[in-house]
């Protein structure tokens, strides 16, 4: 159920593009809080307009609840933007939402993804957690800087694309070429109805030549095995897959995780690339003749072979265990115009999280043609 309250907007706070916010003061006297507000579900309510708030992660202290969420503004009708296409996303909910797809019969990139059918053996980084995002595409562009990255925001966390300050910032410096919002998502640059049709558009509309397809932010866990929301990312490789794409799955590793099954290689990696990921992938991992190896890079190697690689295996899947260089991966990481932080720790404080992923980076980098 949702949890209701009014409140007036006293304050105006810098957004980022499709984001709105502002400090609430609460009707019923209790004191204000911070919210936001999607401008393409609401527009962007000013001081002094009343507003009609969803406060229940904000009240429950959940990680998704830093701010209340801005559902109506009773006072104002938002002018309507017209849409050339049908396709509605949050469908059935009171905020669905009308877009215009590149899959959609009347929108203006529908010709190319009907007649595309392949990624061209394009490389597609897929990883657990949001906070892995820009550390992929600094191992990209540590490898190939020239390299256009397409990010393909999934619906198992945050459905509104615009929610991601990182992706709004690499999108913002050039870092990314553009976001693709899929399935039940919305708020990219462009939409898709599927992730297959948006690895297509990555490809064939944007021009991509690497893609990385991740939830949003909002990673969902539960401590079971099977209950947390990044094991979607078995679908996006089996996407890729199909697609004639190359798969490379970025693993999720920790040294300073204070959860034991997330502690060295995380559970999640070990499920949803072990036991859900029914296609053979590159698993990019520390090499043993690094410097950098260590007993903790030793024991994730040991990990991925037993939980990922040994599995995958009895099943003719055959991942592939892939070494690669980790020299100059430090600075681009420092580099990067987005502060690092992976379940409220930085840069600092888990190295290890981010260079795995900047690891996937390159190896997808070292994956494209020769430059001509």
């Amino acid at each position: 159920m949702l949890r209701w309250e009014r409140g007036t907007v006293v304050e105006e706070r810098p957004g980022w593009p499709g984001v709105a916010r502002m400090l609430i003061a609460l009707d019923d006297g209790t004191g204000q809080v911070p919210a936001l507000a999607y401008t393409e579900l609401t527009g962007a309510p000013a001081r002094g307009e009343r507003v009609l708030l969803n406060t229940n992660a904000l009240r429950r202290e959940l990680g998704t609840g830093g701010e209340a969420l801005v559902i109506a503004r009773p006072d104002v009708l938002p002018d309507a933007e017209e849409t050339t296409g049908h396709l509605v996303k949050a469908r059935y909910t009171p905020m669905q939402t009308m877009v215009d797809a590149i899959d959609d019969p009347d929108g203006e990139h529908y010709a190319t993804v009907r007649d595309a059918d392949s990624l061209e053996g394009m490389p597609v980084v897929v990883a657990d957690l949001h906070s892995a995002l820009p550390a992929i595409v600094a191992g990209v562009r540590a490898t190939r800087r020239s390299a256009r990255i397409a990010y393909v925001h999934t619906d198992a966390a945050a459905l509104p694309a615009a929610f991601s300050r990182t992706a709004a910032r690499l999108r913002e410096t050039g870092l990314l070429a553009g976001v693709i919002s899929a399935g039940q998502s919305f708020g990219g640059d462009l939409e898709a109805v599927t992730v297959h049709s948006a690895l297509l558009g990555a490809r064939h509309v944007l021009g991509a030549d690497v893609a990385i397809a991740i939830q949003g932010p909002g990673n969902l866990g539960t401590g079971t095995g099977w209950g947390y929301s990044g094991v979607q990312a078995a679908e996006a490789l089996h996407a890729t897959a199909v697609l004639g794409g190359t798969p490379v799955a970025s693993l999720r590793v920790s040294s300073a995780d204070p959860r034991e099954r997330h502690r060295g290689l995380s559970h999640h990696s070990s499920t949803a690339y072990g036991r859900a990921t029914l296609v053979p992938v590159d698993l990019p991992v520390l090499p043993p003749n690094d410097v950098r190896y260590n007993a903790f890079h030793a024991s994730v190697r040991e990990q991925v072979e037993t939980s990922i690689l040994a599995p995958s295996m009895s099943r003719g899947d055959a991942h592939r265990i892939v070494g690669v260089d980790a020299r100059g991966l430090r600075d681009a990481l420092e580099e990067m115009p987005v502060r690092l932080s992976t379940m409220g720790r930085t840069l600092a404080e888990d190295p290890e999280s981010f260079l795995y992923a900047a690891l996937a980076g390159r190896r997808a980098a070292e994956l494209l043609p020769p430059r001509s």
